[in-house]
Order: structure tokens, then sequence, then C-alpha cells
């Protein structure tokens, strides 16, 4: 069921756009939300109101639509979306998706959006298979979006051929199988760390790492969707904890981290994503320093993934190792210092990854040698990847 996910459903100019009439009645009738834009050509199949009275919400067309209450819609749209669904996807859409064009309802909330994508096309024969589609496809699918195949079968325009959109009851089944994963994971007690720990300076300053804890939250978001009960002990983060956790304990120090992990050490899975300072100040001082110079004595904090990994037994063990050169040959390191089953590998000095980033680029490596590599996607799509890397070793 969908119950309480929200789906944002691009309909454009295609006869097929009377088949996504019954993609969001399916959509409506298990539990979903869901908010249709519709290109002007489409409008000229499907009637508005059709769709209006189907998904219980009005339809978005113009971008630039006075509305009573002042909402930038592409963008409240886009932040809502738990998955942004486009049926029937003509050629022309497809092309604006893969160049970057944005020039009207659709293409702009698309573009705002970080939801996981699926794209349903339909067209003729000949435009499903020429040069330009096929590598518009292509360049979708690199990025991460799910193409759900058009069907053969004889087209409106009276050819027969590969063109026609997948029937609406198999795009819904994609839809649920993204939204609703597999509960491989059910049954199963996870702690995740994340975030940054810290350590006094003095009464107004902190050593720290950097970490934002988005990678952790997804984590931890994934492991619920796929029926694990998940603890959390967090830092300092940038992101709500995820509803669902079965419990969330905050902590500010490496120590103080250690100890929450020793008391909830009943676990069949660990994944360290935190950050933890590495040393404290053993010169701290209460009050503010006020000195024109400062000489700070440091000393070596515990290690909370190698403690799991001394004496994890029969537990599974994964941590995270951020580098920001030889990151392979470091992780692996990592891996046996530490005693871990999993290391997530990610370089840290490229642009547009990392700490404070919404999306990733990782390796992840197992103690047999198996590895996977990401590519570069959201953190919501690598958490699923980790869990999916630990479930297939299993």
């Amino acid at each position: 069921m969908l119950y309480g996910k929200n789906i944002v459903l691009g309909v454009t100019g295609c006869i097929a756009a009377y088949k996504a009439c019954d993609i969001v009645s399916r959509l409506k009738k298990l539990g979903a939300n869901v908010d249709v834009i519709m290109t002007d050509n489409a409008c000229q199949f499907v009637m508005p109101l059709s769709f209006e009275t189907l998904s219980g919400n009005a339809v978005v067309t113009d971008t630039f639509k006075r509305v009573d209450e002042f909402d930038v819609k592409h963008v409240s749209l886009a932040k809502k979306a738990d998955l942004f669904l486009v049926a029937p996807a003509t050629a022309n859409i497809i092309g604006k998706f893969a160049w970057g064009i944005a020039d009207d309802m659709l293409s702009t909330t698309y573009m705002a959006s970080k939801a996981p994508k699926v794209i349903c096309p339909a067209m003729n024969t000949n435009m499903y298979e020429s040069e330009a589609v096929v590598e518009n496809i292509q360049t979708l699918k690199d990025r991460g979006v799910v193409i759900v195949d058009a069907i053969s079968g004889r087209l409106a325009c009276g050819d027969t051929g590969k063109g026609k959109m997948a029937e609406p009851v198999d795009i819904v089944k994609v839809v649920e199988d993204i939204l609703q994963p597999v509960q491989d994971f059910k049954g199963k007690k996870v702690l995740v760390t994340s975030g940054a720990t810290e350590e006094d300076i003095d009464g107004v300053r902190v050593i720290t790492n950097h970490s934002s804890g988005k990678m952790g939250a997804s984590i931890v978001k994934a492991l619920i969707d796929r029926g694990a009960e998940v603890t959390l002990v967090h830092g300092k983060t940038s992101v709500a904890v995820p509803s669902g956790v079965f419990k969330a304990v905050s902590v500010t120090t490496t120590c103080e981290l250690l100890d929450v992990v020793k008391e909830n050490f009943d676990q069949d899975l660990f994944i360290m994503a935190a950050a933890p300072a590495d040393y404290r100040v053993k010169n701290k001082s209460n009050q503010k320093i006020k000195a024109e110079t400062v000489v700070l004595e440091l000393e070596k904090n515990p290690d909370v993934a190698a403690y799991v990994g001394a004496n994890k037994d029969d537990k599974t063990l994964v941590v995270f190792s951020a580098e920001t050169e030889n990151l392979i040959e470091n992780a692996k390191g990592k891996l046996k210092k530490k005693n871990a089953d999993y290391v997530v590998a990610n370089g840290v000095s490229k642009t547009g990854v990392g700490f404070y980033s919404d999306n990733n680029e990782a390796t992840i490596i197992s103690t047999s040698g198996y590895s996977v590599e990401s590519g570069l996607v959201t953190k919501d799509q690598l958490a699923h990847i980790i869990l999916d890397t630990i479930a297939d070793c299993k």
C-alpha cells in the first residue's frame, strides 16, 4: 500500500494520455496522494477535470498561473514528491529531460525534483527507435531514471511495432516496487550512527568533523522501508531524525557515542555512518580562551567502529571511509583494521558529492572481495544500494 506517499504524475500530449487516468485511479486505491501536471498538448487529449476528479487535487498546467495562496508550484511539488512519474512520455519531453531544458511546468518541476523518477515512453515505432530517442533514454538511465519500456502492438498511427505505453497495471507495479521495497530486513535489529561528534576546546569552541548526517538519515529511512527495527545514535546533524525509528539517542562526544553503542549492542547489524572526532582536547578550558596564541594538547579518542569489530561475533559491521586520496587502497585497509564486513568508500574531494551534498558516489567493498560501484546517485539511492549489497552477500 502507498498510504502517505506523494506522487507527481506528468502527462504529455499523446493518445496514451487517457491511460494515465487509470494510473491515477490505481494509485489512489493504493492510498497514494497524486498531483497531476499536464502539458498544453496533453490537455488536447484529456480534460484536466478528469484528472482532478480522479485525484482529488487541482491539475497544474501553467507555471505562472496565479493561485489564491502564493506558492511557487514547480518548487513545492518537486519537494513534495516521493516519486516523479511521467506517463505517457513523448519523444519531446524525454529530449527536454535529457538535455536539461525547462520551458514549461512539467519540465521545470522535473528539473527541480530530487525524487526517484519513472519515465514511460509512448510514441511511433520509428521515433522510439530513432538514434536521438535511444540516446536520450540511455542518458536518463545513466542518471538513475527508471524507464518502463514501451510495448509492441498496434499504434494510433496505424503502424504495428514497439512504442505503445506500458499497461497501467505494470506501471503502478513499478511505482509500488520503488516506494515499498521488499521487506528483506524485517525482523533485523540495526544500529546506525550518524552526524558529527564534538570535543570542547573551551567554553565556546569545539573540534569536530565535517558531516551533515544526510547519509545516515538516508540509511535509516531505507532500513525502515525494508522492515528493520532501527536504533539511531547521532551527533550534530543538519537533518531531522526520520520518522519510524525504534529509538533515537543524541550524543555530543565520541566517548558518549561509544557508551551508547555499548548500551545498545544487542543488534544484528551496525552501520557506522557517523563522523566521530578522532581526538579530544586534553587541556580544555571551561572558560573562553582569550590568549593570542593557543597550544592544544590532543589525545586519541576511542575507536567506536573498531570496538564493534572486536566484539561483534556473528553481527555484521559496515564502516565508511571518506578519503581524499588512494580511495580503494585506504578503504580496504580500514575494512581490515576495523574487522568490518563491508566498507563504503567515497572520495570527498570530488565536487558535488560528499559531506553536505544530497548526492554521493561510492564503492561498497566486502571482506570477500565483492565490490559494487554506485556511480553518481542521491544519498537515498546509495542507501538502498548499500542494503542491496548486504542482502545479496548473505
